[in-house]
């Protein structure tokens, strides 16, 4: 009996929460697409949960969880924390003007990196027609290690020899080296970032009550960790970003 009525309580409390304006002013969904242009191809999966602002469910901003994988093809990465690329960090690597004899390159034929991040998105919502915008905050990143060719005047690294002695070897001499998709993914605003991260802007049009047709432009960072570091500037970090179309379908839960 106690059961029964446990349960009983768990529905009524579940069916009056959803009659509240608070569970009625929430949207959520999810898109299926991808960013692509020559050579980069960014498919994901997304999930978004946004609470509407006013009684017209004009205006909302809400969080996202996106599960990505970019692919891309003969790419070049280049030299990624703010302390050489501007010789500034925070705020001040903002404005600050790139220095080019600080930055290496890694070449790599082929590249991928997937990610699971949380982010933030606002949106506009004008009868059948969403505009919004949304990006990445944090998360993590995965993917296999990949040989590229390190490009460095100066770059040296350390390596352990036949006999067990660390010798210092020129990238120069040595250019064929390994990296990996940096672990954490941290936005901290220009060079600053940390790892794989994307921003978008997108139009949405709803053209049945659940499917909407997205199109947009994605700005995409992704992250490169390489396996030895370079002791001349204790680097190692490598940073392409790429901005491309967008494609989707959206599959609204509720709104």
């Amino acid at each position: 009996m106690k059961k029964i009525v446990t349960l009983a309580l768990v529905f009524t409390s579940a069916v009056a929460f959803s009659q509240t304006p608070t569970a009625s002013r929430i949207s959520s969904g999810v898109d299926v697409g991808a960013a692509f242009k020559k050579d980069y191809l960014a498919p994901s999966f997304t999930y978004y949960e946004l609470l509407n602002l006013d009684a017209n469910k004009i205006f909302s901003i809400g969080w996202t969880i996106k599960g990505g994988t970019f692919y891309g093809d003969n790419l070049n990465y280049t030299t990624a924390p703010a302390r050489l690329t501007r010789e500034k960090t925070g705020f001040g690597a903002l404005s600050a003007p790139e220095v080019a004899a600080n930055i290496d390159t890694m070449r790599f034929d082929w590249v991928t990196v997937s990610t699971v991040n949380f982010g933030l998105r606002a949106q506009i919502r004008l009868g059948p027609v969403e505009v919004g915008a949304g990006a990445d905050l944090i998360g993590l990143g995965f993917g296999k290690s990949r040989e590229g060719r390190y490009r460095s005047t100066t770059g040296r690294f350390e390596h352990t020899n036949a006999d067990s002695e660390i010798d210092t070897v020129s990238f120069r001499v040595s250019p064929l080296q390994y990296a990996q998709p940096q672990r954490l993914n941290l936005r901290l605003l220009g060079d600053n970032d940390l790892g794989s991260l994307s921003s978008e802007v997108y139009v949405r049009l709803n053209v049945l009550r659940r499917m909407g047709v997205k199109v947009g432009y994605h700005w995409i960072t992704t992250e490169m960790r390489a396996s030895n570091l370079n002791i001349e500037d204790d680097n190692r970090r490598f940073r392409n970003r790429a901005a491309m179309g967008y494609v989707a379908l959206t599959f609204p839960f509720y709104k």
